[in-house]
């Protein structure tokens, strides 16, 4: 059983939530603390009884996609260097609001150098994902993204939007992961397997995918020709969480399987040494 948050994904979509377009604001790291906090407050209260203890999965640097695929996420760093937002600063606070979770709260803080969250969340459930829900303990992926839908085929599986508050579901996860990968993720900088590598980071447009291109694709792969089967194959390394590396699995579960030897005792004291006061009445729910 756990509650595996998708720890930089909630902090960014409660983040953008909060100022909407106004990027040129200064970064609050004690009101990014509380809204975080308040959020894993409020959804362990909701969530406790039914998925378990709450477990943070970090994003890191340098992640191991880069070694197949240069471009990855290429296009974030561009966008970023554009905005008005301290992006710099903003990463540190996430980074000292993860530590300082580490060091105070009862809940692991997973981190994986060069893995990224989904790496992490995608090796607990594929470790521990059943076929059926009989009996078994259940396990809930808090995050908006939808990348997380192809884990959705196991029945002790379920993901929430804390930020939209929504449930996120799709009737088919096997379908979902293969067109994703034929279609690429552009928020990722992957394009689609009928266009280059380098497209996306260049601003260059995308050869379109057909509905009846995809369907073809779908329904008889071995239809692709040499080039496009190569961009398939980088699609699916880069998207399928089937995908990630064992050394990377096997340290993502070994710090799963280690239980957290931090209680609650140091709650109070972090609380008032960081002006949480609005939290100390809610002491109980974390």
């Amino acid at each position: 059983m756990a509650i595996l948050v998708d720890y930089n994904q909630v902090m960014l979509a409660s983040l953008f939530a909060g100022i909407g377009n106004h990027t040129d604001m200064e970064v609050d790291e004690n009101l990014l603390r509380h809204m975080f906090l308040n959020s894993i407050r409020f959804n362990r209260k909701k969530f406790h009884d039914e998925y378990g203890e709450i477990v943070l999965c970090v994003d890191n640097k340098n992640v191991w996609r880069r070694d197949y695929f240069p471009y990855y996420k290429a296009n974030r760093r561009k966008s970023r260097d554009e905005s008005e937002l301290d992006w710099n600063k903003l990463f540190e606070s996430i980074h000292r609001i993860r530590s300082e979770i580490e060091e105070f709260f009862p809940y692991k803080v997973i981190s994986v150098e060069r893995c990224e969250a989904d790496d992490v969340i995608a090796t607990i459930i594929h470790e521990y994902g059943t076929d059926l829900n009989m009996g078994s303990e259940k396990y809930l992926i808090l995050s908006g993204d939808k990348d997380f839908i192809q884990l959705h085929g196991y029945a002790n599986v379920d993901q929430y939007d804390p930020v939209r508050k929504r449930w996120i579901r799709n009737d088919n996860p096997d379908k979902y992961l293969s067109e994703h990968v034929l279609k690429g993720d552009v928020g990722d900088g992957v394009p689609n397997i009928l266009s280059s590598d380098n497209c996306l980071a260049v601003g260059e447009r995308q050869r379109p995918m057909t509905k009846k291109r995809m369907a073809t694709y779908l329904s008889d792969p071995e239809s692709m020709d040499e080039e496009t089967k190569l961009r398939y194959n980088r699609n699916k390394k880069m998207i399928d969480l089937s995908e990630i590396p064992n050394e990377y699995k096997e340290q993502v579960l070994s710090q799963f399987e280690v239980e957290k030897d931090i209680g609650r005792e140091q709650l109070f004291n972090f609380f008032v040494k960081r002006k949480l006061k609005n939290l100390l009445t809610d002491i109980q729910d974390f």
